[in-house]
């Protein structure tokens, strides 16, 4: 009976996985679908803990320990989630993703260790033993990359090149492969040593893998190390027989995968690339491209900007990471809601990549209640882009940038970009003319359509609403 409750209890763990992924899909259904699913998986840990039996029916202990390390992880992350600003969402992802590669990491280790207990007495099988070692392997790397992701984003740790990192990597990897051959094979059975062998290599090469990622492309690195994460719980899934383990980890693994295959094509780059850790490094803080002074750029009163916008038929938002510094997101809604009332149709332009993780903007929009439909893919703003009468940009650099499509030497050649300059007039808000994230120069801010308008984002917008109330 026991059993049966148990495993109706993952069912409907599993169920609500599915569901709550399905409801992440839009803004209007994910803080719901995000409830459902964190009930699944809590029905799921409490159903575990008091159900489970063991081969031999014993059912789990060490209650107190298992409770207090609950209690201890609960008020942590909520402490910390609570307190987050939206600037650092980002770097606690990858922190968060980063600790679940961590626990894939520890169970295949700790599972290792029973299995070399038990050698002498029942030989492991070549089934269990792969998915013990590619466990660890693969939540190893993703638990190095994302802490490394995680230093990078909130600035304590600088995008390092290592000469030769590409043949440092496939060094790297082919040592891992032989290893895994060696261990998986019981080549060796009474070298335990090679096995931590993986782990030390794993953890390096995460490290050197997301070391050289520049700034522009740290969002597909996060969705990549996600994915990994996901698929490194599915083995822990495997290995115990758990449903719910299995149906999460396929679930993180794929939908991770996806959109890591999606961020690549928004941004242009090839997914071996991006599993050798070959772009973005070289010129990653170098200002590669259009590098140096372009000439002479103009400046815009706050006067003339509320002008240019009271008067415009359509008005076009591009946010990027300044909005979110700024945290400027509510402010911007506002100036949204009086050009409205004034008859002109205000809409946002949003890049696949803009900010420092998939989706930061879609997030950092509907915090301030932007209606979705308001929201336009690249694609579609494009498309809308040459009817646009102003458009709006609001710490996004990169994105914007022309030399994506301009200049062969550029790091970011050949990336989709908002092509804002087929609209009529580009106001660029920015602290200073200083490079963006990937460090490269902007040759847009000295082009004939655009006039830059410095200053705090949320200060502005606030400025800029008063102004247009006096219209």
């Amino acid at each position: 009976m026991e059993d049966m409750i148990l495993q109706l209890s993952y069912l409907i763990g599993s169920v609500t996985f599915i569901i709550g992924l399905k409801m992440l899909s839009h803004p209007d259904t994910a803080r719901k679908g995000n409830a459902i699913a964190a009930g699944g998986m809590t029905l799921a840990i409490l159903a575990t803990i008091f159900l489970y039996r063991d081969e031999s029916g014993v059912p789990l202990h060490n209650y107190m320990w298992i409770f207090g390390a609950l209690i201890i992880g609960t008020v942590v992350g909520t402490m910390v989630s609570k307190k987050v600003q939206m600037t650092a969402m980002p770097e606690m992802v990858s922190m968060f993703n980063g600790m679940g590669g961590a626990c894939a990491m520890l169970i295949s280790i700790v599972e290792y260790r029973h299995l070399m207990e038990n050698i002498n007495t029942h030989t492991p099988d070549t089934g269990t033993m792969t998915v013990v070692v590619l466990g660890m392997l693969i939540g190893t790397v993703s638990f190095a990359g994302s802490m490394i992701a995680w230093g990078k984003l909130n600035g304590s740790i600088k995008d390092r090149t290592i000469p030769g990192g590409q043949v440092i990597n496939f060094i790297l990897f082919a040592g891992l492969i032989t290893l895994v051959i060696m261990v998986v094979g019981g080549f060796f059975p009474e070298m335990p040593a090679l096995f931590y062998g993986i782990l030390a290599l794993a953890a390096i090469y995460g490290i050197l893998f997301v070391m050289p990622i520049g700034g522009a492309d740290m969002p597909v690195v996060i969705s990549l190390l996600n994915s990994f994460t996901g698929v490194a719980a599915a083995f822990g899934g495997f290995l115990y027989d758990n449903p719910v383990m299995l149906t999460g980890g396929i679930l993180v693994g794929s939908a991770g995968t996806i959109l890591t295959i999606l961020m690549c094509k928004a941004m242009n780059r090839s997914l071996k690339n991006v599993l050798i850790g070959s772009f973005g490094g070289a010129t990653a803080g170098g200002g590669g491209g259009a590098g140096g002074e372009q000439g002479s750029y103009k400046e815009i009163s706050l006067n003339d900007t509320a002008v240019l916008m009271a008067y415009a038929q359509k008005v076009m938002i591009i946010p990027g990471y300044g909005l979110a510094v700024a945290q400027a997101q509510h402010t911007c809604h506002e100036l949204e809601k009086i050009l409205n009332e004034k008859g002109v149709e205000v809409q946002y332009g949003i890049h696949p990549v803009a900010g420092r993780m998939p989706g930061h903007m879609n997030v950092l929009l509907a915090e301030a209640d932007v209606p979705y439909e308001k929201l336009l893919e690249m694609e579609d703003a494009n498309d809308q882009m040459a009817g646009t009468n102003v458009v709006l940009i609001l710490g996004a650099n990169d994105v914007v940038n022309p030399a994506a499509k301009e200049d062969p030497s550029s790091p970011i050649y050949g990336m989709p970009i908002l092509e804002v300059e087929k609209a009529d007039h580009v106001i660029v808000n920015k602290r200073s003319m200083k490079p963006g994230y990937a460090g490269i120069e902007n040759d847009l801010f000295f082009r004939p359509k655009t006039s830059m308008l410095f200053g705090d984002a949320k200060k502005m917008l606030q400025a800029l609403a008063t102004e247009l109330k006096q219209l």
